[in-house]
This record gives C-alpha cells, sequence and structure tokens, in this order.
C-alpha cells in the first residue's frame, strides 16, 4: 500500500511538472507569436511608405512658404488656398503671403523665407530684376524654388522652373470670340497694364490680332495694379462711358479679371450693357458676375487659379524629392461662356464649374504614385 500511495504522488507530481512545462511553452509560444505579429504590422507601416522619398519621411516636417506680389482678388485667394491644400495633403507645412502690389514687402517676405531656412519657395508674380537676385540667393542656399508668372530672367537661375498659364492661349481664347462676335470695324476699349511677364504675352496676342484686323479701332486704354484695381478700374471706365455716348463702344477686352470685375460694375451702373466684356482669368465672383441678370460679361478664358497652386506645389514636391523637373510649363486654358453658365441646371462657381467645362480643375501632371501615397497617409 506504501509503495501504492508512493506512485500516485510521484505521478502526480509528474503531471503537474508536464503541465505547468506546456503551459510555459504556450505563453512562450504566444509571446513570440505577438512580437513577430508586432513585428508584421511595423513592416506592413513601413511598406505603406514604400516608394516616398526620404525627404519626405523624415521626422522633421518640410517647410516652404508662397509668396505672391499681386494680391487683394478672389483668383490670389484660391492661388494660394490651391498651394496650401496640396502642400498639407504631402505632409508639408505651407506658409503663404500676398504683398498685394507691394514689391517692398514682397521682397522683403522672400528675404525672410531665404534667412528662415525654407525647404523650397514658390514666387508668383516676381517681376523684377529684384526678385531673379532673390531667387539666385535662395537657390545658393540650397532652398528648391518654383516660380508662376515670374521674370523670365529666372530662366538663368539653375534649378528653377518657371511656370505659367498658357497666357497666349488665354488671349486668343478671348480675342478670337470679340473678332467674331463684334463687327469688322469694332470700337473697343482695353484694359491692360504692363510690367507682368503675363501681360507682356497677352499684349503681344492683341497686337496680332489688330494687325489682323486694321478696322477695328482701340479707343481707350488703362491699367494700374493695386490694391483696389477693380475700384480704379470701374472709375476709369465710367469716365471713358461719359466721354463716349452709347452706340460708341462695342466691346472691353480685359486681360485681368480685376479689370473685368471693375468694368463690368461700371457698365452695369451707367446702364451700357450693350458693351459686352471679353474677359481672362476666373473666380467665383466673376462667376456670380457673369451670372447676374443682363450682365454684359459675356466670356472669360482661365485656368483653375488653385489647380495652379496645387501643380506649382507638386512641382516643388518633386525638386525637393530629387526628381527631374522642367524648366517650365504652361497651364493648359479654358474659355467659358456666360451661355454656358447660365444653361446649367444650378448656379455655377468654382466647385461645379467642372460639369460646364469638362476636365476643368483636374490634372495628373506631376502628381507621382508617391504623393498619391502620402496623401494616403496624411
Amino acid at each position: 500500500m506504501k509503495n501504492l500511495k508512493f506512485l500516485a504522488v510521484l505521478f502526480f507530481v509528474f503531471m503537474l511538472s508536464f503541465l505547468v512545462a506546456c503551459g510555459t511553452e504556450e505563453e512562450t509560444s504566444s509571446e513570440g507569436e505577438g512580437a513577430e505579429g508586432s513585428s508584421g504590422e511595423e513592416s506592413e507601416g513601413e511598406a505603406s511608405l514604400e516608394g516616398v522619398p526620404e525627404a519626405f519621411q523624415s521626422e522633421e516636417q518640410l517647410k516652404v512658404m508662397v509668396v505672391r506680389k499681386i494680391g487683394g482678388d478672389d483668383h490670389t485667394a484660391q492661388y494660394l488656398a490651391g498651394a496650401k491644400r496640396e502642400g498639407e495633403a504631402l505632409g508639408m507645412q505651407v506658409d503663404t503671403f500676398s504683398a498685394n502690389g507691394d514689391t517692398a514687402k514682397f521682397h522683403d517676405t522672400i528675404n525672410q523665407a531665404i534667412d528662415q531656412g525654407y525647404d523650397g519657395l514658390v514666387i508668383s508674380h516676381g517681376d523684377d530684376e529684384a526678385t531673379v537676385e532673390l531667387v539666385q540667393e535662395a537657390r545658393d542656399s540650397g532652398i528648391e524654388v518654383v516660380t508662376f508668372d515670374s521674370n523670365q530672367g529666372l530662366m538663368d537661375v539653375e534649378g528653377v522652373t518657371l511656370t505659367s498659364q498658357d497666357d497666349e492661349a488665354l488671349a486668343t481664347l478671348a480675342l478670337d470670340k470679340l473678332v467674331e462676335e463684334q463687327a469688322e470695324d469694332a470700337n473697343i476699349l482695353y484694359l491692360w497694364v504692363d510690367g507682368f511677364p503675363p501681360m507682356v504675352r497677352r499684349n503681344a496676342v492683341y497686337q496680332d490680332v489688330l494687325e489682323a484686323n486694321p478696322d477695328i479701332t482701340e479707343l481707350e486704354r488703362f491699367g494700374v495694379a493695386s490694391e483696389n484695381t477693380s475700384v480704379d478700374t470701374q472709375n476709369a471706365v465710367a469716365s471713358m462711358l461719359n466721354k463716349y455716348p452709347e452706340g460708341e463702344i462695342d466691346a472691353i477686352f480685359a486681360t485681368w479679371d480685376a479689370f473685368a470685375i471693375g468694368a463690368t460694375r461700371a457698365l452695369n451702373e451707367a446702364n451700357r450693357t450693350e458693351i459686352d466684356v471679353y474677359g481672362i482669368d476666373v473666380s467665383n465672383a466673376d462667376l456670380q458676375m457673369m451670372q447676374e441678370e443682363g450682365s454684359p460679361w459675356k466670356y472669360t478664358a482661365a485656368v483653375d487659379p488653385m489647380l495652379i497652386g496645387s501643380v506649382n506645389i507638386r512641382i516643388l514636391a518633386k525638386k525637393i524629392a530629387e526628381e527631374e523637373t522642367p524648366q517650365t510649363y504652361d497651364l493648359e486654358a479654358s474659355l467659358i461662356s456666360q451661355e454656358a453658365l447660365l444653361s446649367a441646371e444650378e448656379e455655377v462657381n468654382m466647385q461645379n464649374l467642372v460639369d460646364v467645362i469638362d476636365g476643368w480643375g483636374e490634372t495628373s501632371e506631376f502628381e507621382e504614385d508617391w504623393m498619391i501615397t502620402l496623401k494616403e497617409n496624411n
């Protein structure tokens, strides 16, 4: 009996030891699986950023600055908003500044951005030689630069991409309609300001059109770029209307939407809506004005300003990623007619303009696969 009891105790101890050992092994195995699972998840997370350039995977956030010389208009606001939205979607800090036509503030802001060590700069409407010198300084400091509608002298600064709307196409689209719809001997007002590269390009087309249509007469011209361009234009056009009674002016060609806004207001106030306005550029305010009852603003040729800002940032991001970028790039233009806007089922704005103009506000240009990956992860 004693031997049987001893054997029973021995068997019990053996089984207990076996069960404890199995439990320990199972726990260890479970912990191992947990660690392996965690590692797998990390690997999967890392894989989600596969192909993304190192500069965009750094713990230190990239900083870019968008500096625009002109301002005070809806077009500028949307341009800056498009740049900011695109940059932040790529995980960058995007600071924006509009100098509202103040050259000193414009230059000073670029200087500050260089001193503060931004990773990239987008410069809009830098029309003078001082801007070229500042961009060279930025490049010497290792800062990537993209410009929009800026001095052609920037072509000589290595590594800079100059972007613009296709200004020749913009002017051609608007002027072709003017020539098509107005009499061969039409009398027109010309709203234009010198000194800005896009204006120079638009003016070249205008001069060609006048040469090809010698019976078209330019009665008067006006143009300033200021904080109150639309108001200044409105006052100037009102004065011209007093000088030329009804029937003596057929149309107005406005090379900037700020001009078209001022002209349209003047025509409405003077009840001279028999004069048609052909413009360039577009914004929510422009679209609203074109859709008002009896509006004289018949056409505007444009590129989506938000898209311009977005494309500028994409090119800048490619530069920061050390990818190849072109020296110049023109954004494709579209013609927006009052007739098309009024035929829409609902009031048209910048958001639903794509329902009226095919492809409006959409492009995959310079949007790399790694940018799409970043947007999905930010």
